[in-house]
């Protein structure tokens, strides 16, 4: 990972001394690394997980990642980003667009030092990430159904790049074809279960323990796990907790009493039912990874994702 992380900081210069500095801001501020990280935990599963391709890989996948967070916090109008001003805000709406553009560039640009094929796979990848991103915006039909609406925007807005970042590390790291296979649909299923538990902290997080401002998605009228496990209750006692999630919840007291009404729901232990069967579900797509650290290490990822309290 420190090689990585001089590898990607060596990626966001450019020429113009101010392209530099945008582009290092969202980086400069930390992030948990994800991504990079499967990437390198995915190329010990195969002969050559040391190879400058892996390196590369996993530049690709964070520049990638990177780049959408410019894109969504100006969708968002997002003020912070990881505890840091974010870039529309610093600056304005048009920096951080063309920003996430430039790294975007730079992310293909790798992506094309790695061959033609991971450039369709990358390609696919961003096909799947930005599907998420519009069909986040979009209220499912009446005819469909809201939670599997949006499990599809979590699996094309993160789960199809962790799952590339697992198939590449796999890939380039030399592993067998039934390797790479199973740990690109590992990917898929621990990234959308990363998204998931982060919809949980949301409603169940403790502030000193996490970090995190505990229901900041919920304020903002943000669809996720609980929410819509609870919307979906027939339950005549959830009257009151429907009635506060259809109406105004940046109203501090709304807002506290909805969040307090969402904790002591069944839907909470659901959804937290639901990551967890996801990760035993990815666990057991590494059968055809001989047993062993490698195999030890993913399955433990897989159980953080799935019970991480930050």
């Amino acid at each position: 990972m420190d090689v990585v992380e001089q590898a990607l900081a060596e990626h966001v210069r450019s020429r113009a001394g101010f392209v530099t500095e945008a582009a290092s801001h969202l980086m400069e501020a930390g992030g948990k690394r994800f991504r990079p990280l499967l990437v390198l935990l995915a190329a010990e599963a195969g002969s050559h997980p040391d190879s400058d391709e892996v390196v590369t890989a996993a530049c690709v996948v964070e520049l990638t990642h990177l780049a959408s967070l410019y894109h969504d916090d100006v969708m968002d109008e997002a003020q912070l980003r990881r505890g840091a001003v974010s870039a529309n805000a610093r600056w304005d709406n048009h920096v951080a667009i063309l920003t996430g553009d430039f790294l975007f560039s730079k992310s293909s640009e790798l992506t094309a030092e790695l061959g033609a094929d991971a450039v369709r796979i990358q390609a696919q990848t961003f096909t799947k990430l930005v599907e998420g991103q519009i069909l986040e915006t979009v209220q499912p039909g009446p005819d469909e159904d809201p939670l599997a609406h949006y499990l599809d925007v979590v699996a094309g807005k993160t789960g199809s790049l962790i799952a590339t970042s697992a198939r590449y590390g796999a890939r380039f790291g030399g592993a067998a074809p039934e390797v790479e296979e199973a740990l690109t649909a590992y990917g898929e299923i621990v990234g959308s279960a990363f998204q998931l538990s982060d919809d949980i902290l949301d409603i169940a997080s403790d502030h000193d323990v996490s970090g995190k401002t505990p229901g900041t998605d919920l304020r903002e009228g943000v669809p996720t796990l609980p929410v819509l496990m609870a919307r979906a209750s027939a339950d005549p006692a959830d009257a009151r907790l429907l009635e506060l999630l259809d109406g105004d919840l940046t109203d501090d007291a709304r807002h506290a009493e909805a969040l307090a009404l969402l904790r002591r729901h069944p839907a909470l232990e659901q959804a937290r039912a639901y990551v967890v069967a996801q990760a035993a579900e990815a666990k057991d797509r590494l059968s055809v990874v001989p047993d062993g650290p490698v195999r030890q290490a993913l399955e433990a990822f897989a159980d953080v994702v799935a019970t991480r309290s930050s």
